[in-house]
């Protein structure tokens, strides 16, 4: 039985830490659910883990309806949340209705994620009235690290704080099911967190949210680079991996690899009659 938005908001309710985590493909989706996270994130960071960009603005609504078809189909137990990618729901509450409803028809998630405040209210509140659920996402929006100027931590100043708690009770009150806070600081996430009714989801927000939601690919180790802040790596997987490919170029290179072990035998009847066959037929076996 999969999970709702209800039982994300029960885990709040009981006071119960809700572990999101993201996933883009059969291999992660199925770790994760196997490891017992709750909810997962078919996240636009995939242009950066995946596909290679710089930031998650080239990732298109194709990209995130291929990826969250993978995920929801190798998967029984999580809630599936989708993110709803740059550009994809700004243009009007009419775009975001449609684009929110091809992503969950198409893909099979769960629950859709928007990011901004005030601002994208309106395009939840619509989403949320067809009866598709939405999580919000306010603090640092990578969709507008542009106007940032970069991963920028949020809500230092008084003017932003003053914004970021407008823009937790907009999403709030647009019906959102939960927000996810990224990069903003710790006290005014707990604030924040203590005012919604709704679960908070954070990253780099401090440890005072009901949950928190890191990227698969940070915790494992997954690549070699700049480890955030915010992240944890709890193994470095990626050099086990390096370090066992390397190993295989070399039992290659060396002759080692395959061995009688690695390989299918054939019945010494049938391997003798096809070199008498080559003989008669003049070949050379």
């Amino acid at each position: 039985m999969r999970l709702t938005i209800r039982d994300i908001r029960k885990m709040k309710d009981a006071g119960e830490a809700i572990p999101m985590l993201t996933a883009y493909d059969a291999t992660s989706a199925r770790l994760a659910e196997a490891a017992g996270v709750p909810m997962l994130l078919v996240g636009d960071s995939l242009g950066m883990v995946i596909q290679g960009y710089e930031t998650t603005i080239p990732v298109t609504l194709d990209h995130i309806i291929y990826h969250a078809s993978i995920v929801t189909r190798v998967t029984q137990t999580p809630l599936v949340v989708g993110d709803m990618p740059f550009m994809s729901y700004n243009v009007s509450p009419e775009q975001a209705v449609s684009n929110a409803g091809r992503l969950m028809q198409e893909s099979g998630v769960g629950a859709v994620k928007l990011e901004g405040g005030e601002t994208v209210a309106p395009a939840i509140e619509r989403i949320v009235n067809a009866g598709i659920p939405v999580m919000g996402h306010i603090g640092l929006t990578p969709q507008s690290v542009n106007r940032f100027g970069g991963f920028r931590v949020q809500g230092r100043e008084i003017v932003g704080a003053q914004q970021l708690l407008r823009d937790a009770q907009a999403v709030q009150s647009a019906g959102a099911f939960a927000v996810v806070l990224e990069l903003v600081t710790g006290p005014l996430a707990q604030m924040i967190t203590e005012k919604l009714d709704i679960p908070t989801i954070g990253i780099g927000a401090g440890p005072h949210c009901d949950g928190q939601v890191q990227v698969f690919h940070d915790i494992l180790g997954l690549f070699d680079g700049h480890m955030p802040r915010h992240a944890k790596r709890y193994v470095d997987a990626g050099g086990t991996m390096r370090e066992a490919i390397q190993q295989y170029v070399k039992e290659v290179q060396q002759h080692a690899f395959p061995t009688d072990e690695n390989s299918f035998s054939m019945s010494q009847d049938v391997l003798d009659a096809l070199k008498e066959e080559g003989v008669e037929s003049g070949g050379d076996y």
